[in-house]
C-alpha cells in the first residue's frame, strides 16, 4: 500500500459521518416557536349587519297602509279581497329606517284607545304568500307610554324585513 492511499484512507476515518446526504447544504434550523397559548375567553359573538338609514333628502318615502283594530288583530280574511279592506286605515308616507316607536307615536296621534297610559300596540306585517293567500306575521310591540325603552322600540321596518307594498296591522291591546 502507498503512502498516498494510507493517508486518504485515515483522513476519511477521521471525519464524522455524516446523517444527511451530501447534495443538501441547507444548516441545520431549531425547530419552530410553539404556538401562543389561546386565552379562555369565549369567542366574540357574529354581529347581524345593520340596516343602513335612508338620505331621506335623496330617497322618496313610500306609502305605508296602517289598519288598526282594538282588542287584537285583523284576520288575514279581512285582507282577502282587494279593495274591500278593513275601514280602519290609516295612510302614512315614511321610510324604511322608521321604528316602531315613531310608527307608535304617529298611531297615538289619530287612534285616541292608543293613546291611555296602559295600552300597547302589537305590530304584524299583512303580505301574500306564494299561493297569494294572505299572511298575517307578527313583528313586534311597543306600550304607548314608558320611562324605559324596550328593544322592540328601536327596531326599524327595515330590519324587521318590511318590503315595500306590505301593510301594517295595529292591534291595540
Amino acid at each position: 500500500m502507498d503512502k498516498r492511499s494510507r493517508d486518504a484512507k485515515l483522513a476519511a476515518a477521521a471525519q464524522p459521518p455524516q446523517t444527511r446526504p451530501s447534495s443538501s447544504t441547507r444548516p441545520l434550523q431549531p425547530p419552530p416557536p410553539p404556538p401562543p397559548l389561546q386565552s379562555r375567553a369565549p369567542p366574540p359573538l357574529p354581529t347581524r349587519p345593520r340596516f343602513e338609514p335612508v338620505d331621506r333628502e335623496k330617497t322618496c318615502p313610500l306609502l305605508l297602509r296602517v289598519f288598526t283594530k282594538i282588542g287584537g288583530h285583523h284576520n288575514e280574511e279581512d285582507f282577502a279581497v282587494r279593495g274591500k279592506e278593513p275601514k280602519d286605515e290609516v295612510q302614512i308616507y315614511t321610510w324604511k329606517d322608521a321604528t316602531l316607536r315613531e310608527l307608535t307615536d304617529l298611531v297615538k296621534e289619530v287612534a285616541p284607545e292608543a293613546r291611555r297610559r296602559n295600552a300597547k300596540l302589537s305590530f304584524a306585517f299583512v303580505y301574500p304568500d306564494q299561493r297569494g293567500r294572505f299572511v298575517l306575521r307578527t313583528v313586534g310591540m311597543t306600550h304607548s307610554y314608558g320611562n324605559s325603552r324596550r328593544v322592540e322600540d328601536s327596531k326599524s321596518l327595515g330590519e324587521l324585513s318590511f318590503q315595500i307594498g306590505d301593510y301594517l296591522d295595529v292591534a291595540i291591546l
